[in-house]
């Protein structure tokens, strides 16, 4: 029978080819990363990360293997989310904080990654460690106050740094590491907390104003020490108008209630200046 005359034998080439072609031929996309595996061992790896490489330019696309002798293994080419969990960490001075970080990171050597751990998630839950550990031992070397103060994210780029050497085992890089959330525990510590900084405010304000009264007892006592060379000089070139004048003032202060009645001699040195001090006249 002739060929052209078995639609069957036509049905089964046509399904042969594509069958061919489909274990020739693959996509790539750009986000993805391809490591080419010939009878179980990496060949090659396409569209792989480079730094600064532009986009479209990694080989994306379109690409042939070996039929029935390689396959493909794809892996992630974007920057990827870490959370980790939020943990409770002690301060130098023994207060406790619960802190809630989250890390980012990128497969840039997938072939590495693959020998090391197999796979994205093995490799996020091997950096998830390490960062946790990282994490609690660099805040735990840090006071209470430091890890509520915005400084907190050089000790955030600290960690990457070091974590970032052990990541590369992985074929991985930490793109960046920060804290969510950081508060204090809920319950008993939290009043503890508020507690102790309520005392520490407190004991401030109590200084700041004993160093107020100290330094008002400074100006009053300069400003009296003035006053009396005041007098002093004052008395000393005028001693009758100086007399007058204190004579003055102690009738005023004397006087202020019409209402009060004084009886003294004649005589009395207090009224001398009431009669115009005739006896030195």
């Amino acid at each position: 029978m002739p060929l052209t005359r078995n639609p069957i034998l036509w049905a089964a080439m046509a399904f042969a080819l594509v069958v061919l072609a489909m274990s020739t031929f693959y996509v790539v996309p750009e986000s993805k990363q391809a490591i080419v595996l010939r009878l179980g061992k990496p060949e090659r790896i396409v569209n792989s990360y480079k730094p600064n490489q532009p986009f479209g330019m990694g080989g994306a696309g379109l690409v042939a293997k070996v039929p029935f002798i390689e396959n493909v293994i794809f892996v992630d080419k974007r920057v990827l989310d870490l959370d980790m969990e939020a943990q409770t960490v002690l301060s130098t001075d023994q207060l406790r904080l619960v802190v809630d970080a989250f890390a980012r990171f990128r497969i840039t050597d997938p072939l590495r990654m693959l020998q090391t751990v197999g796979t994205e998630t093995n490799a996020a839950d091997a950096l998830k460690r390490i960062l946790t550990s990282r994490l609690r031992n660099e805040l735990g070397k840090q006071p209470f106050s430091a890890l509520l103060s915005p400084e907190r994210g050089q000790m955030m780029d600290d960690i990457q740094t070091v974590v970032n050497r052990q990541a590369r085992q992985y074929g991985a890089e930490i793109v960046d590491v920060r804290i969510k959330r950081a508060d204090l525990p809920s319950g008993t510590p939290l009043e503890s907390a508020f507690q102790r900084m309520r005392s520490a405010r407190q004991q401030e304000a109590l200084t700041i104003r004993a160093q107020g009264q100290k330094q008002a007892q400074l100006v009053r006592a300069e400003a009296d020490a003035e006053a009396a060379r005041t007098y002093a000089g004052s008395f000393g070139k005028d001693p009758e108008f100086y007399s007058f004048y204190r004579a003055m003032q102690a009738y005023r202060t004397t006087f202020t209630d019409s209402s009060s009645t004084i009886v003294m001699s004649p005589n009395n040195e207090f009224l001398r200046e009431f009669e115009g001090n005739r006896g030195n006249r």
